[in-house]
């Protein structure tokens, strides 16, 4: 989450393809290289201090029979938290082997704690900044059609909130937007918690989260026309749903990740474009990488 008043003059973008970290410059587009070498299918990224962070899905097993995306399987638990130096040295990673499926986006409780979604794992997980006190916060029973799995996440910090996505199947209209408190409620555990809220359901497909101002942002990689959007509604009050949600661009090729500040919203998506919605009205391209970018991050220009 940006803070209210924020203006980006960079991006943090990660190659899903290329396991790389690269920076883009705004409002040109320029890009360069920050670091080579990820590991397998890196999702999630922020930026912390001098620390960068970001998530990886780990290798996929991918059935020929399958066309696309479908057939990869990646639930084999080697996925993870990693770190680096904002010049891309000191590479750690916070996570072991085998406690992280397919780490997904990542956000930031702005004192210590890490939380992302895992997605064939089935959870919402945290950890300390050094990479101590992994816990998992909201642990789902396996369900048919990925009803199950979660994707991305957000932190109201000020409200003491999780909010995280369950996209269900892919193009099948059932994906939903979840709350619950920062931490499991006394008394009771990830698996069996009573203060989740649904708050949207039915939504086409939901990935990626960010709040700002008092919104939810999300991006959507379902089908048309409320698919493959981007999408903001303010947060509800407690024990209400949702209202309806306002798709503010449509047109993407598989969004993906997305940064909001005070002037405008980026989203990635997976044809390798990040587009620059302005609040103004204006969409325009920022930049095509050539291969599919997941997760990207904002960074002011005293960073």
């Amino acid at each position: 989450m940006s803070a209210t008043g924020a203006v980006f003059d960079r991006l943090l973008v990660l190659g899903i393809a290329t396991h790389d970290i690269q920076r883009v410059r705004i409002p040109d587009g320029q890009v360069e290289q920050l670091y080579d070498g990820t590991g397998r299918a890196p999702d999630g990224i922020l930026m912390i201090g001098d620390t960068v962070y970001w998530t990886t899905m780990g290798a996929s097993v991918k059935d020929p029979d399958i066309p696309g995306e479908a057939g990869r399987d990646y639930g084999a638990a080697n996925g993870g938290v990693h770190a680096i130096d904002r010049d891309g040295g000191n590479r750690r990673d916070l996570t072991g082997r085998g406690s992280v499926v397919t780490g997904k986006q990542i956000a930031f409780d702005g004192v210590d704690r890490l939380y992302w979604g895992d997605r064939e794992g089935l959870r919402v997980s945290s950890i300390r900044l050094d990479g101590t006190d992994r816990r998992d916060e909201v642990i789902n029973p396996p369900a048919p059609d990925k009803m199950a799995e979660c994707v991305g996440v957000a932190i109201d910090a000020a409200a003491g909130h999780l909010y995280w996505t369950q996209k269900g199947p892919a193009k099948g209209g059932r994906g939903r937007i979840f709350r619950a408190g920062l931490s499991v409620p006394e008394g009771e555990s990830a698996n069996r918690r009573t203060d989740i809220e649904v708050l949207w359901e039915d939504l086409p497909e939901p990935i990626d989260l960010e709040i700002y101002d008092g919104d939810l942002y999300w991006t959507d990689r379902g089908a048309p026309p409320l698919g493959n959007t981007l999408n903001r509604a303010a947060l509800p009050a407690a024990g209400q749903p949702g209202a309806t949600p306002e798709v503010l661009a449509d047109g993407f090729r598989e969004a993906i990740g997305l940064a909001v500040d005070s002037v405008a919203i980026y989203v990635s998506d997976l044809s390798g474009r990040i587009r620059r919605i302005g609040r103004d009205g204006s969409d325009t391209l920022l930049t095509h990488l050539g291969g599919p970018v997941t997760g990207i991050y904002g960074l002011e220009a005293s960073r």
